[in-house]
């Protein structure tokens, strides 16, 4: 169940933040017209992997909870 939810989460750290690379593209409030130096891009995609890290544990832990109840609770 461990390699399973480490699958998962990984999995979903991947497509959250190929998601908000999207979104940062097509948002025009959020994307920047002048070209960003190399430290500023590191940071921003840095912190793009972080969120999408933190969402993906947050779902897991979601996921996999409601499965634990619902195991639980049926018997």
């Amino acid at each position: 169940m461990v390699k399973v939810s480490l699958l998962v989460m990984l999995v979903l750290t991947v497509l959250i933040s190929m998601v908000l690379r999207w979104r940062e593209q097509r948002m025009p409030a959020v994307a920047q017209a002048k070209r960003l130096g190399l430290m500023a891009r590191g940071k921003k995609g840095l912190d793009r992997w972080v969120t999408a890290a933190a969402l993906a544990a947050l779902a897991t832990l979601v996921v996999v909870g409601g499965l634990h109840w619902l195991r639980v609770w049926i018997g």
